[in-house]
């Protein structure tokens, strides 16, 4: 029976969002703050789901226990789905988030809300040390703003607008976050996934 996940991220905020998500489950959720000599790995894929599956294999090989990576990111209609796999380093290898924030901002500078569309995505990759492997996505639609605001979430949370409630993702909790997201609907399929195969005792009203 599955005891541990390790999650390969050191992204507090992701981190935080998936342990969340899982709290119900008899799991430890460990990250690779819990392993300080974990491997670096580049990711080097084509797509969200070769870049999770990289990094989910190579932990794997590492730890010895089930990896859960997530590679996921942000998908502007205007810049034909960029800036996508390269969301997190948009504005170079280390960028913080407020220089991403600002990239987007120049890129999209005078282009009209109607054009403004915009989605996250995430994959999720759960990899066994035996070599079975799940995959699960989610997909957000919404819309990039004009200004950043908001001060919860990470990334481009401040800059992604919601319609449907008039806010962006910044200016919501984390709770309503946690029902919406992209992250939220992959770790929903991952979760009705190990209610179901792994702790079917467990099942509650998402399993269900």
């Amino acid at each position: 029976m599955l005891r541990t996940i390790v999650i390969a991220s050191k992204n507090n905020g992701k981190i935080g969002e998936i342990k969340d998500m899982l709290s119900d489950l008899p799991i430890e959720i460990l990250s690779l703050n819990h392993y300080p000599n974990a491997p670096d790995v580049e990711e080097n894929g084509r797509t969200f789901l070769e870049n999770a599956l990289i990094k989910a294999r190579a932990i794997v090989d590492f730890t010895g226990v089930p990896v859960l990576a997530d590679d996921s990111g942000l998908e502007v209609d205007h810049l034909r789905g960029g800036p996508g796999i390269f969301s997190a380093r948009y504005a170079g290898a280390d960028a913080t988030d407020g220089e991403n924030n600002q990239k987007l901002l120049l890129a999209l500078k005078n282009v009209p809300a109607p054009q403004r569309g915009a989605s996250f995505r995430c994959v999720l990759a759960l990899c066994f040390p035996n070599g079975d492997y799940r995959t699960f996505e989610g997909h957000w639609r919404g819309m990039i703003g004009d200004e950043l605001c908001g001060g919860h979430g990470f990334g481009y949370d401040p800059l992604f607008y919601l319609p449907e409630i008039g806010k962006t993702v910044a200016e919501i909790t984390a709770t309503e976050k946690n029902k919406r997201s992209h992250r939220s609907q992959a770790v929903h399929e991952l979760k009705k996934y190990l209610q179901r195969n792994l702790y079917p005792e467990k099942k509650t009203e998402i399993g269900a």
